[in-house]
């Protein structure tokens, strides 16, 4: 190895302080992310917790958020666990197209989704129309709007996730078992499920505060009536109208939840140190 080879690589090893210029940026990014979060901590009103959590329509909507984001999540394990396992380990004509189209919500803006549910599943939609003429049943401003929507931006970060654990299960593994005679179902109970549950995991994790966090869809496909299809990101959008402390607060209940989730996958999920 040449000398300069050698003193790259000792310097890699050793861990090389990175230029100035790239702290500076790097510092001016971190208080970019992290100034909203302390700021909103800071303005958080601590004394009106217990009168805030004790209104009907915060409760309410608490409640709503609550209840459509775990069934989202479910929606979402029944749906999106298969559509991973297909992506993972099948190949057909068109997989990278349909696969784009699968994960398509995690980058479009909300409220076209919310436009697009309206247009498949609205009272004049292409589902829409003929479910409300052959049941009377419609979907639009209803709670299971709410919980359609909140699946629809959510599902995408499930099958990601899980798709790559899927990816990384030990093919050896499965054919040793079919060797000794398990079926397919067999091995994918006994053996690719307990190998990938620690993305399984993180993956319902970030799906149900995805889920929990919806505004855009839910707002344009399930509306925002009080105690019907209001959940919590909508109420904090209009108690910023008419009631800061009690925006700041209930935002304040919402990013608990996230930091709930980012430490859980890290410490559980996902290994780090």
């Amino acid at each position: 190895m040449s000398g300069t080879s050698a003193h790259a690589a000792s310097g890699a090893a050793a861990g090389v302080a990175p230029p100035r210029t790239a702290l500076v940026l790097g510092a001016l990014g971190l208080a970019v992310l992290v100034l909203p979060l302390v700021a909103l901590t800071l303005r958080t009103p601590w004394g009106q917790v217990g009168a805030l959590l004790g209104d009907g329509v915060v409760l309410q909507a608490l409640r709503l958020s609550v209840t459509s984001s775990l069934a989202a999540l479910a929606l979402s394990v029944v749906l999106g666990v298969p559509l991973a396992l297909v992506f993972a380990r099948y190949d057909f004509p068109g997989k990278p197209f349909v696969r784009a189209l699968a994960v398509l919500p995690m980058v479009m803006p909300p409220v076209v989704g919310g436009v697009g549910l309206l247009a498949a599943f609205g009272r004049r939609g292409l589902v829409g129309q003929p479910l409300a003429e052959a049941t009377g049943i419609t979907l639009p401003f209803t709670p299971a709007a709410v919980v359609l929507a909140a699946t629809f931006v959510s599902m995408p970060f499930l099958i990601v996730t899980v798709e790559s654990g899927v990816r990384m299960v030990d093919r050896r593994l499965e054919d040793a078992a079919a060797t000794l005679g398990a079926d397919r179902w067999t091995i994918l109970r006994r053996v690719v499920l307990p190998a990938m549950w620690p993305s399984l995991a993180a993956g319902m994790a970030l799906s149900w505060a995805r889920a929990l966090g919806e505004f855009g869809a839910t707002i344009t496909f399930a509306g925002n009536l009080p105690g019907r299809t209001q959940t919590m990101p909508l109420a904090v959008y209009l108690e910023l109208e008419r009631n800061p402390d009690a925006a700041y607060l209930l935002s304040f209940l919402l990013l608990a939840v996230s930091v709930a989730v980012l430490v859980g996958l890290r410490d559980r999920f996902l290994g780090a140190r």
